[in-house]
């Protein structure tokens, strides 16, 4: 997309220019809930839904007929459906929430050799964060980053960075200009860090403060805000972690933090907090579990510790790529969700190998047959629930599920435009399985009636065509998105 194009969308919406979507709108408002409506007009004003009208036969009618003081040359129609009104297989799909993105470590994707977590931390990700104090290196970085996750459909990201002010700075900044909804957030480690990338605690807090009023007063963009960041318990004095717990209080910011990712590192906060019955007594006793904050992991996670998430209001983060890569273990996401904890996905770059949330989407499925397979088919994830959790769950753990994750009056209007048929696709579909509902329904009777059921090939249904998306696309399918109605990326 051209930034003459970024423009004009501002302009239009600058001066309340109506724009009308149509086309099929899918979503899942509720887990396990996949609701597909068809021939739908959903008309966006100022970035925000407007009306949505099913079964529309005019979209610019159906804008005036909401607002009467509108003229024809007030609405900009977006239609996917085409001249010739037929099934092509396109549809919008609300853009995706990645709860955990660690951007600075992207240029590591797709190297971990044989580690496990700490010693990957050691090896590979101190060493490209500390990098990225310099900024011609973070500049290049990040616009890559931000670019790419839009290529995929995020329009929202909670981003980890460095220790670094300057370069979170400079986050703040591109993800502004580029567009997308961001939490950003400054790595905070006073201990337990190499001497090339540590902080004292008075630099760490202070730092943190800076970005915080930086983000509201300088950057002063609702899409861009800032979260608090202390990177995990081993790396974070006790100290430190008041101070930000108060900083987070008073002026009410997220938080994300590590939890239970890997059994050594259990182990090694239980060496360093003995006063703490847990990994998670640890936080919650320095006043970092609140309604807004993003636990990453939490994986082995004992009853007692989720019953303080759920009590906390806490949000967890399924990573299932960088899990199976750092052989961390498996999430138990069917028992999180059992137990009323929000649950969201992330890609976990770079021990994650895909800034795709689809990619791990398909990963987290993959992870709950795995674990089906030990203990019951509860365990399983279903399309729609992973579908789910890529959007309106990462919502909820984000705390925009009022303002995010579907397409409802009143919400923003963050989308992206899947095209099934797009050149390259990976989503292969016969123009025989694809017939109209007339058609199918024809075909259904002739069946019932005994005909033989091999002269007609089974069709698919639009749930059968968002589950080959769902395992086979890819970023090539995902040709248009919008951020706040503002359109950020064009393929």
């Amino acid at each position: 997309m051209t930034k003459s194009d970024l423009l004009f969308d501002k302009f239009n919406d600058k001066h309340g220019k109506f724009l009308v979507f149509f086309g099929t709108f899918v979503d899942t408002p509720k887990l396990g809930e996949l609701r597909i409506r068809e021939k739908t007009s959903v008309g966006v004003l100022n970035g925000i839904i407007r009306f949505v009208n099913r079964n529309s036969l005019d979209p610019v009618k159906d804008c005036l007929d909401h607002d009467s003081s509108l003229s024809p040359e007030d609405v900009t129609v977006v239609d996917i459906i085409g001249k010739d009104k037929t099934r092509n297989n396109s549809f919008y799909f609300p853009g995706f929430v990645d709860t955990h993105n660690h951007v600075s470590q992207y240029p590591n994707v797709g190297v971990f050799g044989n580690s496990t977590l700490l010693d990957w931390l050691e090896k590979y990700t101190f060493p490209i964060e500390a990098a990225l104090a310099n900024e011609n290196i973070a500049r290049e970085v990040y616009n890559k980053v931000i670019s790419k996750t839009l290529s995929h459909g995020t329009t929202t990201v909670a981003y980890y960075n460095t220790i670094d002010l300057k370069s979170t700075k400079l986050l703040a900044q591109l993800s502004s200009l580029l567009g997308q909804r961001v939490l950003v957030g400054k790595v905070c480690m006073d201990t337990n860090g190499p001497e090339y990338y540590i902080e004292d605690t008075k630099t760490s807090f202070e730092s943190t403060v800076k970005v915080v009023k930086y983000i509201r007063e300088t950057i002063c963009d609702p899409l861009v805000n800032p979260i608090v960041t202390p990177r995990f318990a081993p790396s974070c004095s006790r100290e430190l972690m008041q101070q930000l717990s108060k900083l987070v209080k008073d002026e009410n910011i997220h938080v994300q933090t590590h939890l239970s990712e890997n059994k050594e590192e259990i182990q090694w906060v239980q060496d360093l907090f003995p006063e703490c019955e847990s990994y998670t007594d640890v936080y919650d006793k320095y006043g970092l579990l609140t309604e807004k904050t993003v636990l990453a992991h939490c994986i082995h996670l004992t009853d007692a510790e989720a019953r303080v998430i759920k009590q906390r209001r806490c949000g967890i983060s399924h990573c299932p790529i960088s899990n199976s890569s750092l052989t961390s273990g498996e999430c138990r996401v069917r028992w999180l969700l059992d137990q009323g904890i929000k649950v969201g996905l992330g890609t976990d770059v770079s021990a994650g190998h895909s800034c795709s949330i689809l990619t791990t989407g398909r990963q987290a499925f993959a992870v709950s047959r795995h674990l089906a397979m030990r203990e019951t088919d509860h365990a399983k994830l279903s399309v729609s629930e992973c579908l789910f959790l890529a959007t309106m769950g990462g919502a909820q753990v984000l705390r925009m599920d009022e303002t995010l994750g579907t397409f409802d009056v009143g919400k923003q209007f963050d989308a992206q435009m899947i095209d099934t048929n797009a050149p390259g696709s990976n989503v292969d579909m016969f123009h025989w399985q694809l017939k109209e509902k007339d058609q199918m329904q024809e075909q259904e009777q002739e069946q019932e009636q005994g005909q033989d059921p091999y002269k007609n090939p089974p069709l698919l249904t639009n749930e059968d065509i968002i589950a080959k998306w769902f395992f086979n696309g890819d970023d090539r399918n995902t040709t248009k998105v919008w951020v706040a109605g503002q359109q950020v990326y064009q393929i």
